[in-house]
C-alpha cells in the first residue's frame, strides 16, 4: 500500500519525460501584439498550425495531428456553445483554458494507463485595445501561462511555444528584448520570425543555450525561409469587420519582409 503513491509519482514522470521527448522536434510558434492586431507565426513544410477557434480567439499548436485536431474541435465547440447560449461577447479564453481545456488535458496526463494528449498549444485572445490582448500557452499536462503582469514581471505583448521548455524560454527572452507593443506589422512579422529562428536554433541537443548573435540570427532565418514555407495569420483589432482572423498570403509575408 505504501508503494502505491510512489509508483504513480515515478508514472507521471516517466509519462512527461515520454511526452516532452514526442514534442522535442515541434518547429516553434511565435505570436506577436503589433499596431492593428496580434500575428501568429511558424515555419513549416505543409501541416497547418495555426487556427481560428472563435472570433476575437486563434491557437498555435505542436504536436501530434490527431490530438492538436481534437483540442481544436474542442475549443470551437465549447465557444460555440458559450456564444450560443450567452452572446459572441462573453466568449472568454480564460473560461474556455481555465474551466474546460486544463481539466481535460490534466485528467488525460494523471491517468497513466491512458493515452495522454502530446500537444503544446499558444492562444491569442484579441482585445478592444493591445492593453486588453491575452496571450496564453496550455501544456499537456493542463498548466497554464500567461502573458498577465506580476510582481516580478512586466505584462508582455506576446506569446511563444516551441518543442523545448529551453527553447520557449529563450523565444521569449529574445521577444522580451526586441519586440515592442507599437511595433507595424512589418516590424511584427520580422521580430517574430527572428524569434522563430532563437526557437529553432535551441532545439536538440547541440542547441543553443544562451540568445545568438544578431548575424547568426538572420543568416539561419535567411537559410530556413529558402527551405520551409511560412505560414501566418493575424487577429485584426478593427471590430467593425465581420471575420478578425485571417490567414496571410506568400504575398503579404513577402511584402512584409521587403523581398
Amino acid at each position: 500500500m505504501i508503494e502505491e503513491p510512489y509508483r504513480w509519482v515515478e508514472a507521471i514522470a516517466n509519462r512527461a519525460e515520454y511526452i516532452e521527448t514526442q514534442l522535442a522536434a515541434g518547429s516553434p510558434i511565435a505570436a506577436v501584439g503589433y499596431r492593428d492586431g496580434i500575428l501568429f507565426v511558424t515555419l513549416g513544410r505543409g501541416r497547418q498550425k495555426v487556427f481560428e477557434i472563435y472570433d476575437r480567439i486563434a491557437m498555435g499548436a505542436i504536436g501530434h495531428p490527431g490530438d492538436i485536431e481534437r483540442l481544436r474541435m474542442a475549443a470551437i465547440e465549447l465557444a460555440s456553445a458559450e456564444g450560443f447560449t450567452r452572446s459572441a461577447a462573453d466568449v472568454s479564453l480564460r473560461r474556455l483554458a481555465h474551466y474546460s481545456l486544463s481539466p481535460v488535458l490534466k485528467t488525460a496526463f494523471e491517468q497513466v494507463y491512458g493515452a495522454p494528449y502530446l500537444a503544446r498549444i499558444l492562444f491569442a485572445e484579441i482585445g478592444a485595445k493591445q492593453e486588453s490582448d491575452l496571450f496564453l500557452r496550455l501544456e499537456y499536462d493542463g498548466a497554464i501561462a500567461t502573458n498577465s503582469a506580476n510582481f516580478e514581471q512586466t505584462r508582455q505583448d506576446f506569446g511563444a511555444i516551441s518543442g523545448t521548455r529551453q527553447s520557449t524560454e529563450l523565444m521569449e527572452k529574445f521577444l522580451q528584448a526586441e519586440h515592442s507593443a507599437g511595433a507595424t506589422f512589418e516590424r511584427a512579422m520580422k521580430i517574430a520570425l527572428d524569434a522563430w529562428t532563437v526557437g529553432h536554433l535551441a532545439l536538440g541537443d547541440g542547441g543553443v543555450k544562451e540568445l545568438p548573435a544578431r548575424d547568426k540570427i538572420l543568416s539561419e532565418r535567411k537559410d530556413r525561409l529558402r527551405t520551409a514555407g511560412v505560414e501566418a495569420a493575424v487577429l485584426e483589432r478593427d471590430d467593425k469587420i465581420a471575420l478578425r482572423y485571417r490567414g496571410l498570403s506568400a504575398t503579404e509575408i513577402r511584402s512584409a519582409l521587403g523581398d
